[in-house]
């Protein structure tokens, strides 16, 4: 099989072609459409080699200064858009529209560098002495972004690693490598040599990087149990992390909800990019007051919700990625059939080609079920009836994760006081997933370690170093 496209490794500013290559799958298809360059442990060194080479210069390099050149990347990918969403559908199953927001979304956050500065703290200034705490990089950053959105969520990294003098290694997800392949061209003509490197590969790249002795932090987004894996490795030689992981997140549906209103919305908190969101609504507790006609227009808005390829005019809704996670959303609907739990929409098998899953909805399964219990991410939504705000507060903090929630009133000061109560690093009242390149973002309990966004997040990619000055010339 003959490909038009051929994709390289950007390494210390240059093209590198990859010893090898693997398949890259439209998962609407379930086909080859490309290969991309399939890194070796060889050329993971020169990566960090060139990073490490040019770490003192960036370093160096006044604060201002980099923000532009973050500045000159957004641009080129603004663009690059048309090109870049196309070949973002391609790999990744979302529609245009999404793709399109998944990439300028990236670019977005490049620019909010604009808004950040790293703060120096006067701890004391006497006449005899002066103490500040400043805040310097790190080093070599190695970045390991996700499939379910590949150029965002590169760039939560990306922005403050760079923003704050560190220099990179970035690695996309074997499964969606291709558009942050490009963008590492694009940074070819915007960023020095060797400061931001991006290669792919196989499954063996992942524990390389977070095991390489080069390597001075590791930034990650993934699933939980690899994120453990991540950790272990980076504790070797105390490798600073940040993790962001996943979330079993809840929502909760207050009584005195306009259920017309908001039925949409509850919905594409659940069923955006097919359920393929860390913080998507994944436990759904509702009001018995409100629970019936709930059910009823969320059943009702599914059916007008056109699924297929992204590519397609009027798709709302792609495929599952790859098949990895196909069979896995296959099997907790297997599970929930085996069970005997009741599906209100869905639970079929697609006939079409590709990794498609119809939307389901699973009506009131018991708290102990796996479809409550682990992270689906999928278009499957267990719908849970409950008595009161009590129970539902209790059932939602009932769990390992603590990525987010979000609950849903028609007083918005009531939702705030139950929100409050959630154990999440992140709470919604009446909307969900709403995200600023300027406000913190951490997942609590087993969501992860570390902070990314805002002032908190650039500060990961420091070191905090005080400096005291004895201002007396003793020594004169």
């Amino acid at each position: 099989m003959s490909f038009d496209t051929e994709y390289t490794l950007t390494i210390d500013g240059k093209a590198v072609a990859g010893a090898g290559t693997f398949d890259v799958v439209n998962p609407a298809t379930g086909e080859a459409f490309a290969q991309a360059p399939d890194c070796s442990a060889e050329q993971l060194d020169l990566a960090v080699d060139a990073a490490r080479r040019a770490f003192p210069a960036w370093a160096a390099t006044p604060f201002d200064a980099r923000r532009k050149a973050l500045f000159a990347l957004a641009d080129a990918i603004v663009a690059n858009a048309d090109e870049l969403m196309r070949l973002l559908t391609r790999e990744q199953g979302k529609p245009h529209a999404e793709a399109r927001g998944d990439v300028l979304g990236g670019s977005a956050w490049l620019k909010a560098a604009a808004g950040l500065e790293l703060p120096e703290t006067v701890n004391e200034d006497t006449a005899d002495r002066r103490s500040i705490t400043r805040h310097v990089p790190i080093g070599v950053v190695g970045a390991i972004a996700p499939w379910n959105f590949p150029i965002l969520l590169a760039t939560w990294k990306l922005m403050p690693a760079l923003l704050a003098g560190n220099t990179v290694v970035l690695k996309p997800s074997p499964f969606t490598p291709l558009t942050t392949l490009r963008i590492g061209e694009l940074a070819r003509e915007t960023l020095p040599p060797g400061v931001l490197n991006v290669i792919s590969g196989g499954d063996d790249l992942g524990p390389w990087m977070t095991a390489h002795p080069g390597i001075n932090k590791i930034s990650f987004t993934g699933s939980t149990q690899t994120g453990r894996k991540v950790m272990a490795s980076a504790a070797a030689n105390l490798k600073r992390v940040t993790l962001e992981l996943g979330g079993n997140d809840a929502a909760i549906v207050l009584p005195d909800v306009d259920v017309e209103k908001v039925a949409e919305q509850l919905f594409w908190a659940a069923f955006g990019n097919a359920g393929q969101i860390c913080i998507a609504s994944k436990r759904m507790y509702v009001h018995k007051d409100v629970y019936d006609p709930l059910k009823k227009a969320l059943v009702d808005y599914a059916a007008t919700v056109k699924m297929g390829d992204g590519s397609e005019q009027g798709v709302r809704l792609g495929p599952i990625q790859n098949k990895l996670q196909y069979q896995r959303v296959l099997d907790l609907i297997a599970d929930a059939k085996a069970n005997g739990y009741t599906f209100l929409v869905g639970g079929e098998t697609s006939t079409a080609p590709g990794y498609f899953v119809p939307v389901t909805i699973i009506d009131n399964p018991p708290e102990s079920s796996r479809i409550v219990q682990e992270e689906q991410f999928g278009p499957i939504l267990p719908l849970i009836k409950v008595d009161s705000v009590d129970e539902a507060v209790e059932r939602a903090n009932a769990s390992d994760y603590g990525l987010g929630g979000s609950v849903w009133s028609g007083d918005a000061e009531k939702a705030l006081a139950v929100g409050q109560r959630l154990e999440t690093g992140n709470v919604w009242i009446n909307e969900t997933r709403h995200l600023s390149p300027m406000a913190s973002f951490a997942g609590h309990k087993q969501s992860g370690v570390g902070v990314e966004n805002g002032i908190d997040g650039l500060l990961e990619y420091t070191n905090a170093q005080t400096i005291v000055v004895k201002k007396s010339a003793a020594f004169a």
